[in-house]
């Protein structure tokens, strides 16, 4: 049961981290920001945040 929870705390934690990610970059497209990014990019900020909002769960 313990496999299962870790299990859907990651899938949360990778969906969250999406939506914040791309959040911020349509949120600053508003400002005039014009960001791209490498997959390589998009991939640490998308495994980093979704540490963080693991992070938050557990609190």
């Amino acid at each position: 049961m313990r496999y299962i929870t870790g299990l859907i705390n990651l899938i949360i934690s990778l969906i969250v981290s999406t939506i914040i990610i791309y959040g911020i970059n349509f949120i600053a497209g508003f400002a005039g920001a014009d960001y791209s990014f490498s997959n390589g990019e998009v991939f640490v900020m998308w495994i980093l945040m979704a540490i963080l909002v693991n992070n938050c769960f557990n609190k």
